[in-house]
């Protein structure tokens, strides 16, 4: 996301690097969505992936819809017929014949689930799409639709400040056997320790309009991640990589993917499958990192979370 749009500006060359850079890590899991630019980051992973299709496994979004026009309005659609032209648009942005995990990026509520959920069978019928996906569904939600066709994979925002997830959400994957995808591991960066300022952020970027990096709430969270920086000096590795560790060490179905749109970044964060951290680091860590201040996103879009 952040390599196309909301984080500040975009560097494609770059971008297109840490891309290759992953791959030839074996780091094959790639996740955009059509609202991020919108459409033009599948089209920067297209790119990138062009020629190295085998070496990648793919996810992307529908759901949220957008107009390049007027890129600040959202409308939600889990119809069957935008199902149908989304998948196109996608598969020709991207360049593949098929995609991976095809997720539904927000539930729409006027639609049932189940006829959601139908369409994109469909689909996998038909080899357009491999996996089937949801994100930020409530439990209820993901059993209605994993009982109409095998879910997946489940993606939600999960972080040492986000703990939302351990409440119901999880549970319910480990009953049903569905993987569980953490976007945002290390909270939109903030969990790195490198923002210490709204300053340090674009004019343009989204964190700017984040009740998290917004005033008070701003000033608490920064005491928040110095707690993380002084158990990641212990353990002698930066903060990302100990946010990152800890989401790593949760469940062996739980996999961060963190947003980094450079090589370097992506090297650090890379080395924290390294860092080795023991049920009482763990029990250190979760007890002395309380949740977040602040809601994880502006009121107007936090009623199309938890659908």
């Amino acid at each position: 996301m952040g390599m196309s749009e909301f984080y500040g500006a975009a560097d494609e060359a770059e971008s297109v690097a840490t891309i290759h850079a992953a791959l030839d890590q074996g780091l094959d899991f790639l996740d955009t969505a059509d609202m991020y630019g919108p459409y033009t980051n599948e089209q920067l992973v297209g790119q990138a992936i062009a020629g190295r299709r085998d070496e990648a496994f793919v996810a992307t979004k529908f759901g949220i819809v957008r107009d390049p026009e007027n890129p600040r309005a959202r409308g939600i659609d889990g119809t069957p017929e935008y199902i149908r032209s989304a998948v196109e648009g996608s598969l020709r942005r991207l360049g593949l014949d098929h995609i991976d995990l095809y997720y539904q990026h927000r539930v729409d509520r006027s639609t049932p689930i189940e006829e959601t959920v139908g369409a994109l069978g469909e689909l996998v019928q038909e080899g357009k799409v491999r996996y089937l996906g949801l994100s930020e569904a409530s439990p209820q939600t993901i059993r209605r639709a994993h009982a109409e066709h095998p879910i997946t994979a489940v993606q939600s925002e999960y972080s040492l400040w986000t703990r939302e997830p351990e409440d119901e959400v999880l549970g319910t994957l480990r009953e049903l056997g569905i993987g569980f995808v953490a976007y945002s591991p290390l909270g939109r960066g903030f969990l790195s320790g490198a923002i210490k300022s709204v300053d340090d952020l674009d004019a343009d970027d989204y964190r700017r309009f984040s009740p998290r990096f917004e005033g008070e709430n701003f000033a608490r969270n920064l005491e928040l991640v110095a707690r993380v920086e002084e158990l990641a000096q212990e353990k002698g590795v930066t903060a990302g990589q100990l946010a990152l560790a800890w989401v790593l060490a949760q469940e062996q179905w739980i996999v961060p993917i963190p947003g980094t749109k450079r090589v370097a970044y992506l090297e650090e964060n890379v080395r924290a499958a390294e860092v080795a951290l023991t049920p009482e680091d763990l029990r250190r860590i979760a007890d002395a990192l309380p949740e977040a201040a602040g809601a994880r996103y502006p009121e107007a879009m936090m009623g199309s979370l938890n659908g």
